[in-house]
């Protein structure tokens, strides 16, 4: 007997504290998006809430969450969850912000379709909204076989952000690897810390020595939130 297909997208295989860490928001703000708080329901749907644990789709579902409640806008949550609402309408599915099209056809489909309240963000001198939603977007890839992988933020969460440390349900079990790899980033943090070189560790694993310090920037940025 076969064994049904298991979409790993949605298998809970991340923690609260390390997922916050992966996306660099609050632990406080991450658990407020994903379980609510009293009357005020969750802005997204949880893989596990006992345990509470997030799947790759929420892992990205927060991470577009975070570019509306990011530094330069500061949406208030009423307003983002109308926005999600509108969403979730017009194209149905557990996880309206990942559809595909938002990817194939860049930010424009989804900027016209959000509530107008929403689009009067704008502030003199300050990068447009649909500007800082794309950056965001083009962090999410998505292979012609429908495989997601996710590139986070290491430094700041700019254009100019290299995409070197990725993220795949199906590499490494969701875990941060160097992009193309399998290369595990807290190996190569764990054996830099324990004193090898650089240069060592890229020979060893055939990579740049930029890429082998990009894994470590980011382990130890992981490690700072």
């Amino acid at each position: 007997m076969s064994k049904p297909n298991v979409n790993l997208s949605e298998v809970p295989v991340y923690g609260l504290s390390e997922a916050a860490r992966y996306l660099r928001v609050p632990g406080t703000t991450l658990r407020y998006w994903i379980q609510g708080r009293g009357a005020v329901g969750p802005l997204i749907k949880l893989a596990s809430f006992e345990p509470c644990r997030l799947s790759f789709s929420n892992l990205m579902e927060c991470h577009l969450l975070s570019a509306m409640r990011g530094e330069v806008y500061k949406l208030r949550l009423p307003k983002i969850r109308s926005a999600l609402q509108t969403v979730a309408r017009l194209y149905p599915s557990r996880h309206p912000l990942l559809d595909r099209r938002f990817h194939t056809d860049g930010v424009d489909l989804f900027i016209q379709n959000l509530p107008e309240e929403l689009m009067n963000v704008s502030r003199g001198g300050q990068l447009g909204f649909k500007a800082i939603l794309d950056v965001h977007l083009q962090r999410i890839e998505q292979d012609p076989a429908g495989n997601f992988a996710f590139y986070p933020f290491v430094e700041e969460r700019s254009a100019q952000e290299p995409k070197v440390i990725m993220m795949s349900p199906s590499v490494a079990f969701g875990k941060p690897v160097i992009a193309g790899t399998g290369i595990s980033t807290a190996v190569i943090a764990a054996r830099f810390h324990a004193r090898e070189s650089i240069s060592g560790l890229a020979k060893e694993y055939g990579r740049s020595e930029s890429e082998i310090e990009e894994a470590v920037r980011w382990e130890s940025k992981s490690l700072a939130a």
